[in-house]
């Protein structure tokens, strides 16, 4: 073989090398990709009841949607409640919707400080035993001996996510956040459903002190 032969044939290696290389890289990164997930921030907010909706704004009353969440079929409401606790209050909670059977109540730590509330973490829909507190709206006032809750945080899954992260719903698992106030959310819930969008959501508390934001990318490491 010629040394222009050889020349040739080391050329042609480095270059089915080379792409075979970033191939490699291109499927680590889909690997990596399809293992990020994206964090949803959670302020303060309130499900409304059908029947304490129309206490708080009049017989008849609907709720307006002002934009659509992440999850499919959830919305944030135009209407605003005031949170009233035995030491404060906090004004414009906005409404999520659609209603739900019971009014839930969703706030952070920090806000319990402020209300003058013991909220325990609670997944949502657990609300035996929970919070109470009065909700003012424009048509009237309802006080709830229960329902007010730190929502526990949690990954909505679609079946199709939970199968490729090998979770099924109502596991726990421990979820890494990176940069320099990264932490690791341990007991994280995963919630499966056919309707569900993967987000992991935290509250403002959570979302402070890691530095997180809408958007953010975070992954199980257990």
């Amino acid at each position: 073989m010629s040394r222009l032969d050889k020349e040739q044939l080391e050329q042609i290696i480095r270059e089915v090398l080379t792409q075979q290389l970033g191939m490699k890289c291109k499927q680590n990164q889909r690997e990596e990709d399809e293992k990020k997930i994206p964090i949803g921030i959670s302020n303060r907010h309130v499900h409304l009841s059908a029947h304490d909706l129309e206490i708080l704004f009049g017989r008849d009353a609907k709720l307006t949607i002002f934009k659509d969440l992440s999850q499919p079929g959830q919305y944030a409401c135009e209407e605003k409640v005031t949170l009233v606790g035995p030491k404060g209050v906090i004004e414009n909670v906005r409404i999520l919707g659609p209603t739900r059977k019971q009014t839930q109540v969703e706030i952070s730590v920090s806000d319990c400080f402020k209300l003058g509330v013991r909220a325990p973490i609670r997944d949502s829909g657990d609300l035996e035993g929970s919070a109470g507190l009065t909700l003012v709206g424009p048509a009237g006032s309802v006080t709830v001996p229960q329902g007010c809750i730190i929502a526990a945080r949690h990954i909505h899954m679609h079946p199709k996510d939970a199968e490729g992260f090998g979770v099924k719903d109502g596991d726990r698992v421990d979820v890494q956040c990176y940069g320099p106030r990264g932490v690791v959310f341990c007991e994280v819930l995963a919630r499966v459903n056919e309707n569900y969008r993967l987000e992991m959501h935290v509250d403002m508390d959570e979302a402070n002190a890691a530095s997180l934001k809408n958007g953010d990318f975070v992954k199980i490491v257990s």
